[in-house]
């Protein structure tokens, strides 16, 4: 019983820390979360591409765990 809570419990914890990659990146991707010093120094680039590598990576690990199972 302990063994299948702690394993309900790590899989929200997953699937929270999913949930927030996938926002944080596209947010980054789309231009409406910035990095203050960067965006001052016109390197809006540079937050849009870390935006798009946190939703390409965020996107494998989802499929990486699917297919294990």
């Amino acid at each position: 019983m302990v063994e299948k809570n702690l394993h309900l419990l790590k899989f929200i914890a997953w699937l929270t820390g999913v949930i927030v990659s996938l926002a944080v990146g596209f947010s980054m991707a789309e231009g409406s979360l910035t990095i203050g010093f960067l965006d001052s120094l016109g390197l809006s680039l540079v937050t849009i591409v870390a935006g798009w590598i946190v939703v390409i990576t965020t996107v494998l690990s989802i499929a990486l765990v699917l297919f294990k199972k």
